[in-house]
C-alpha cells in the first residue's frame, strides 16, 4: 500500500478533532430535536418604565441598617467597614446604585483584611419525646427526662433568638433526611451569632440558660458551641456614575438591557405573541412559527432556534434576561416544558 500523501493525512485529522467536537458545538448531532414532545414557553414580566425603578435604592427604606451609615460615611470621604457582611449588598451581578443631591452613585465593597475571631454556633437536636421528631440524634434519647422549668418556648425568646431557633430548627430537620435546607442562613449546621446586641441579650446564651426549647410543638435540645471563624473585613465604595435621571438611565441600560424590541418592527402575528407571553405565556413546540422565530431573533435569542438550546456551549436555557418592548422593561424567560 502507498504511504498517505501527507494532504491527506492532516485533513483526516481534522476531520476526526470536528467530529469530536460536535457533541460540544452541535454541529452534527441536534439530539432529535424533530421529535422532541416538549414546548418552548416564553414568559414576559413587566419591570416598570424606568430601570431606575429596580437599580436605585432608597437607603432610607432599606432593611441593612448600616446601609444608609457606610453611604453618608464614604460620601464624607471616611472609610466605612463591615466585618464578614457586605455594605450594600451589591455585586457584580446584582449592582445598587443611590441618589443624593443630584447625583447617582454605584454602590459596593472590596475586601481589605481578613480577621480571625469566636462566634457561638446554636444546633438543635429533636429529644426522644418530640412528636414525629423520628429517630434522635447523637443520643438524645437520654435526655427525656428533662423537667418542665428546663424547657423553654421558643415564641417567648427574644427576637434575635427566636430566628437562632427558627434557622438551628432547619438545619436539625434536613440532618439525616432526604430534604434540604436554607444553606447561607444554616451555618456549621446551626445557626451562628454574628451580631454583639444578639448575643449580649440571648437567653439561649446566658450562663443560665435553658436545654432544652420547644418549637412548633417539637422538642429540642440546645447545644451552643463557640467556635472560631476567619471573616473577611469589606469597605464601603460609593462612586459618581451619572449627574441626572437621563444619564442613570443610559447608564443601567448599557449594563443590563439585553434586547430592545420595536413594535412596529414585528408583524402583527408576533406581537400578539409578545402580548400573549405577557400574560399567561406563550409556547410552541419545534420546529416554530415564522412570527415565534421573529420574537426569538428580536429578544436576541437566536440559540433557541435549532431546537435544542442545550446542546449550545455558553447558553443557559433558565437566564433570564431584561428587554425593552416599546417603551416598556420587561424580564424575558425562555424555558422547556414537556
Amino acid at each position: 500500500m502507498s504511504e498517505p500523501s501527507r494532504r491527506r493525512f492532516v485533513g483526516s485529522i481534522a476531520t476526526a478533532a470536528l467530529a469530536a467536537s460536535a457533541g460540544c458545538l452541535g454541529v452534527f448531532d441536534r439530539g432529535g430535536a424533530d421529535d422532541d414532545s416538549r414546548v418552548l414557553e416564553l414568559m414576559l414580566t413587566r419591570r416598570g418604565s424606568t430601570l431606575r425603578e429596580d437599580f436605585v435604592v432608597d437607603l432610607e427604606e432599606t432593611r441593612i441598617r448600616w446601609d444608609e451609615a457606610a453611604f453618608e460615611a464614604t460620601l464624607d470621604g471616611e472609610a466605612y467597614t463591615t466585618q464578614y457582611r457586605k455594605p450594600f449588598y451589591s455585586t457584580p451581578d446584582d449592582p445598587k446604585y443611590a441618589e443624593s443631591e443630584g447625583t447617582y452613585y454605584r454602590l459596593g465593597s472590596v475586601a481589605v483584611d481578613e480577621v480571625e475571631t469566636t462566634r457561638p454556633v446554636l444546633r438543635l437536636y429533636p429529644t426522644a419525646s418530640s412528636a414525629g421528631a423520628g429517630t434522635a440524634d447523637d443520643g438524645d434519647s437520654s435526655d427525656d427526662d428533662d423537667s418542665p422549668d428546663d424547657v423553654v418556648d421558643a415564641d417567648r425568646l427574644p427576637e434575635s433568638d427566636a430566628t437562632a431557633v427558627h434557622v438551628a430548627h432547619l438545619a436539625a430537620r434536613a440532618r439525616g433526611n432526604s430534604g434540604g435546607a436554607p444553606w447561607g442562613l444554616v451555618q456549621r449546621g446551626g445557626y451562628v451569632y454574628r451580631d454583639e446586641t444578639a448575643v449580649e441579650t440571648s437567653e439561649l446564651l446566658a450562663d443560665d440558660a435553658p436545654s432544652f426549647v420547644r418549637y412548633r410543638d417539637r422538642r429540642y435540645r440546645i447545644d451552643v458551641s463557640r467556635e472560631r471563624f476567619h471573616e473577611a473585613v469589606y469597605r464601603a465604595i460609593v462612586e459618581p456614575v451619572a449627574s441626572s435621571p437621563e444619564e442613570m438611565e443610559r447608564v443601567l441600560r448599557a449594563g443590563h438591557l439585553e434586547a430592545r424590541v420595536s413594535r412596529s418592527a414585528l408583524s402583527e402575528e408576533a406581537n400578539d405573541i409578545l402580548r400573549a407571553a405577557e400574560g399567561d405565556g406563550y409556547s410552541e413546540s419545534f420546529p416554530y412559527s415564522d412570527a415565534y422565530e421573529a420574537v426569538l431573533r428580536a429578544i436576541h435569542r437566536r440559540p433557541y432556534l435549532d431546537g435544542n438550546v442545550e446542546k449550545d456551549a455558553g447558553v443557559d436555557p433558565d437566564e433570564s434576561r431584561l428587554i425593552r418592548y416599546d417603551d416598556g422593561y420587561y424580564e424575558a424567560r425562555l424555558q422547556f416544558r414537556e
